[in-house]
């Protein structure tokens, strides 16, 4: 079976892997106290890569959301989460909303979808376009070089509200590639079994490259090597 673009046949299961295993309440204050801290008095926020709307759904509370993804699938489940606010398809290396915020955020390595140094420098340009001098950037990145284990393979099962969804990820590495093919044996709400095979392709970048690209963009940056979840985050100023 041939695989399919990442977050196609997934977005319709995505909420049952990932909010059993991501305490996204307890995730999302400590992005609000990053914003807050770093840009006191935000008020509007634009997530990057924003997926079913998981985060934006706890920072509505908070701040004026507003998000984007490239998958119109996942946007389709957001859209249902969260009525009346603005999502938008597009891409991270090319949006151009035509608005400025306090703060943007590219969170659970959604930036590792930048697959090399053009398409991260693209998405750090972008991000920077969106903020006023002051505004700040919170990016979550993927896996460094060194810490990419091909060959690895893994199993996950997840349940809710009636469905089960079984993942098996196999690692892969092309130069400074990652490819991580996932199997899903899904059946929801108790109905037949379908399996559908997902490939995601993501740069591998270095804590230097990231850097470089966030200066490079018109940003003052810093790096937190714990982050939200211990893959670290980049807390950039744009300037």
């Amino acid at each position: 079976m041939d695989p399919h673009p990442p977050f196609t046949e997934s977005a319709t299961v995505y909420d049952i892997i990932y909010s059993s295993t991501l305490d996204y309440p307890a995730l999302a204050a400590r992005v609000a106290e990053i914003v807050t801290a770093r840009a006191p008095g935000a008020e509007t926020v634009l997530e990057a890569g924003c997926g079913t709307g998981l985060y934006l759904a706890e920072l509505a509370g908070r701040f004026d959301v507003t998000g984007f993804d490239v998958s119109e699938e996942m946007l389709a489940v957001a859209r249902a989460r969260l009525p009346g606010v603005a999502l938008h398809h597009a891409d991270m290396a090319r949006f151009d909303l035509g608005v400025r915020f306090d703060a943007v955020l590219c969170l659970f390595s959604s930036i590792g979808y930048m697959t090399d140094r053009v398409g991260l420098d693209a998405a750090y340009g972008c991000f920077r376009s969106h903020l006023d001098t002051g505004g700040i950037a919170v990016v979550e990145p993927w896996f460094e070089p060194g810490d990419w284990e091909a060959g690895r393979v893994s199993q996950e099962v997840h349940e809710g509200d009636g469905s089960l969804v079984v993942r098996v990820n196999r690692a892969d590495r092309t130069g400074a590639t990652s490819i991580l093919d996932a199997h899903h044996l899904v059946s929801l709400d108790g109905g037949p079994v379908a399996h559908f095979h997902e490939r995601h392709v993501m740069g591998l970048f270095g804590r230097d490259e990231h850097l470089a690209a966030f200066e490079a963009a018109g940003f003052d940056v810093e790096h937190d090597p714990e982050g939200l979840m211990g893959r670290g985050i980049y807390i950039a100023a744009a300037v």
